[in-house]
């Protein structure tokens, strides 16, 4: 493994407003820049914040400084004090993996092992593809507590591959370490597309240059809830992207699925992810722009026994989501003409911003006003290894409808 230097880290006492001293007892893992009302020293990234109660002036909590964010103090531990240590992070990363058990107890060997601070580990992902593990820090102060969480989530994932990513802000930040996205941290990796399984079929990853870390893997519950009902159907897949949700359709026995994206190498990775598996389908790509191609299907009158779709986040801050609102809006009665009699019309979101009770609304206020027979199959969110530890967590959610035209 590569070897860390050992730079030291200061603490730093803090008092805060009141209600963030209450959000911080009911668990909330957040508190923000203007929210603290004293401090005793200027912190910098890796430092431990130690956040006091106002009143009887006890340890409340403490977390990781964070000064590249508004979010400047992210919580770790809550109400009993405690050393920040190897010990700390084994006990949190096995919490996390006893989560993701029953996951692994199927014919899967990629999954999330940390998901930030739903796995009470606020800004760092750990995602498994077969034996290679790849970290991805969403926070500059990670760096400085690598070298005591590293050797604990290799053990726990049996990696013998270790891969660091670091996110647009973090690759910005200049860093003692010398840290780079794509670094190799542990172990040798033959190749930069990972082989792995979901539910028995196989995709690849790209883990050093794939978003994220090199595959969407909150989606797979869903994937396999597709494939499953995918048999003798015709299936629509609209933004593919690597053709998850086609490709498990196609494996389920698809007599045939069209899958659309923008883009052409998103297209490609499906088309390559599709040859790493045996079907009898027929597989066709649409390269184009998914409102434009959904339109084009509509005026034709073209339909699909299963229309998917799931589109990324259209609400990246709070002033687009009534933009995103409107898209979904659209999306939604774009996909109700594309199906057939007693076909099912899957829609997802994934912006953290659009509340899963909102779109789910949204959708169900379109389907009445449309006056059209149809019942709800079923709605979900995360599959279980994206745990929802606050309400910021959730982003990921699906409905499920079916139509009856004849009734």
């Amino acid at each position: 493994m590569i070897e860390l230097p050992d730079i030291t880290t200061n603490k730093i006492a803090i008092k805060v407003k009141p209600l963030t001293e209450t959000l911080i007892k009911k668990g909330h893992p957040w508190v923000f820049e203007n929210s603290i009302i004293k401090q005793n020293k200027e912190g910098k990234a890796g430092d431990l914040a130690i956040i006091f109660d106002s009143k009887k002036n006890k340890f409340l909590a403490c977390g990781f400084y964070d000064p590249e964010s508004p979010i400047r103090i992210k919580i770790l531990q809550r109400n009993k004090p405690t050393a920040i240590n190897a010990a700390w992070f084994a006990k949190q990363v096995n919490v996390a993996f006893q989560k993701r058990i029953p996951l692994l107890q199927t014919n899967t060997n990629s999954y999330r092992l940390i998901f930030g601070e739903n796995d009470n580990l606020p800004s760092i992902i750990a995602d498994v593809y077969a034996n290679v593990l790849v970290v991805k820090l969403y926070a500059s102060f990670w760096f400085y507590h690598l070298k005591d969480i590293l050797p604990i989530l290799i053990e726990k994932s049996k990696a013998t591959t270790t891969i660091l990513r670091l996110s647009r802000t973090v690759q910005k930040t200049s860093n003692a370490f010398n840290l780079k996205d794509g670094q190799v941290l542990d172990g040798e990796l033959k190749s930069e597309v990972v082989l792995f399984k979901e539910h028995g079929i196989n995709f690849l990853a790209n883990v050093i240059y794939g978003h994220k870390t090199g595959f969407f893997l909150d989606h797979r519950a869903n994937r396999k809830k597709v494939g499953d009902m995918s048999k003798g159907k015709t299936v629509l897949d609209v933004f593919c992207y690597a053709g998850g949700f086609s490709i498990h359709a196609l494996v389920g026995g698809a007599k045939t699925v069209t899958s659309i994206d923008i883009s052409k190498p998103a297209l490609e990775i499906a088309k390559r992810n599709a040859k790493q598996n045996q079907f009898a389908g027929k597989h066709y790509l649409v390269n184009g722009d998914a409102f434009e191609e959904l339109n084009k299907f509509a005026k034709a009158n073209k339909k699909f026994d299963i229309v998917v779709i799931d589109p990324p986040s259209f609400a990246k801050s709070s002033s687009e989501i009534e933009k995103a609102l409107v898209s979904y809006k659209k999306l939604t009665y774009l996909g109700i003409k594309l199906v057939q009699n007693q076909g099912i019309l899957v829609l997802a979101s994934c912006s953290s911003r659009v509340r899963s009770a909102v779109f789910f609304d949204l959708v169900e206020t379109i389907l009445q006003k449309q006056k059209i027979n149809y019942s709800i199959v079923g709605k979900t969110l995360h599959d279980l290894d994206h745990p929802i530890g606050f309400k910021e967590g959730a982003y990921l959610k699906c409905i499920y409808i079916q139509f009856n035209w004849h009734q």
